[in-house]
């Protein structure tokens, strides 16, 4: 069961509170295992800064941060999401979470990407879930956007990333894309390991029988194993396993 809180700025506390009806400006969310966080402080220095582009006030913001440890459930398997409403209200959501998904199957949207604020989470979660539920209707779990000329950018809540022989390839940093926690986690480890990284927005008959990755804070590594709709034959998945593990050694 999910429970919402809002901050109380005059308490300095989150409290319990029902919805208040305002629309999300900006969001983020995280995983936390037995009270285990990976890159926790990351997520957050995403919110403000998002938080920030939209004027939200610095001392209250960071006041509220600073406590969301402590108000994370200890144990058990969760995805808190925190928010901030156009109204100015913080809210902090504990959701449980899903059981993790070592694969999935992806499903490119045949209409070009028309989200006006990609690169800040918050203000098209809701349209973007519309277009998870399109991907569901085609035996999908994971709905992947391309900007008007048949270029990849991401999925619907993930990262896109791939590789052709020894190279580890992602979208670009500057491209109109959400700039993933956990992509920028993989593409350091590739670097630890001394693995090439190259960039590029791709076609979808680009991914043809190569291992391709979503990458989300919930889920961490999914490696896809088919394509709907006509899409290209999938590559097996072989890197993705001991990838993942080195993911799950960043939980902290």
């Amino acid at each position: 069961m999910t429970t919402r809180l809002r901050w109380d700025s005059g308490s300095a506390i989150w409290e319990e509170s029902g919805e208040d009806g305002s629309q999300v400006a900006v969001a983020d969310s995280w995983l936390v295992v037995e009270g285990r966080t990976r890159a926790l402080e990351r997520h957050f220095e995403r919110f403000r800064l998002s938080c920030a582009e939209v004027g939200a006030d610095s001392g209250d913001l960071e006041a509220a941060v600073a406590v969301i440890p402590a108000a994370l459930p200890p144990g058990g398997r969760w995805f808190p999401k925190v928010s901030l409403g156009d109204n100015g209200a913080l809210s902090l959501e504990l959701r449980p979470a899903q059981a993790p998904q070592s694969e999935v199957v992806a499903w490119l949207s045949p209409l070009p990407d028309s989200r006006r604020l990609p690169r800040r989470k918050g203000p098209e979660l809701q349209q973007l879930g519309l277009l998870r539920e399109e991907a569901a209707k085609h035996g999908a779990g994971e709905a992947l956007l391309a900007d008007g000329d048949g270029l990849l950018l991401e999925g619907a809540y993930s990262s896109l990333l791939w590789w052709e022989g020894d190279v580890l390839w992602a979208v670009p940093d500057e491209a109109p894309a959400l700039p993933g926690v956990t992509r920028a986690l993989i593409l350091e480890l590739a670097a630890q390991q001394g693995i090439a990284t190259r960039f590029r927005q791709p076609t979808l008959d680009e991914l043809e029988g190569v291992e391709v990755w979503l990458s989300s804070a919930l889920h961490g590594i999914r490696a896809v194993t088919a394509w709907t709709g006509g899409g290209p034959q999938a590559g097996a998945p072989n890197r993705a396993p001991a990838w993942q593990q080195l993911l799950d050694q960043l939980q902290g």
